[in-house]
């Protein structure tokens, strides 16, 4: 699952990975913000999305180990479990959802894909 993640996250224009937390945590961000972690929590690998509060809610009530975020706000990022019992389709779609909720958020003049067609071909 997390090879999955990364890989698509490497696809999405403009994301680079970073390491300000040191070499413990890969850090996605496209032009300078946040848009996926990965680390290891006690002894288990996470990836941590940015997700829609209404989405994120839905989901953790649907997969048992899509939880709250990790050390971020816990209304608007998940964290999911490195169990390899997601599909690799529906990890695609919670990477690309969370790049596209930030650049959403970035200024129209920054934003290196329109954030309401992207990625929508699921």
């Amino acid at each position: 699952m997390l090879k999955t993640a990364a890989d698509c996250a490497d696809e999405l224009p403009g994301a680079g990975l970073e390491h300000p937390f040191g070499d413990d945590w890969d850090v996605f961000k496209v032009r300078g913000r946040v848009f996926m972690l990965m680390t290891e929590v006690p002894g288990r690998p996470v990836v941590i999305l940015k997700s829609d509060p209404e989405e994120a809610l839905a989901l953790r009530e649907q997969y048992e180990n899509i939880t709250p975020g990790y050390h971020m706000n816990k209304k608007h990022w998940i964290t999911v479990d490195s169990a390899d019992t997601l599909d690799e389709q529906l990890v695609r779609e919670l990477v690309t959802e969370s790049y596209r909720l930030v650049v959403a958020g970035l200024p129209k003049s920054r934003q290196p894909v329109d954030p309401h067609t992207y990625g929508h071909g699921f």
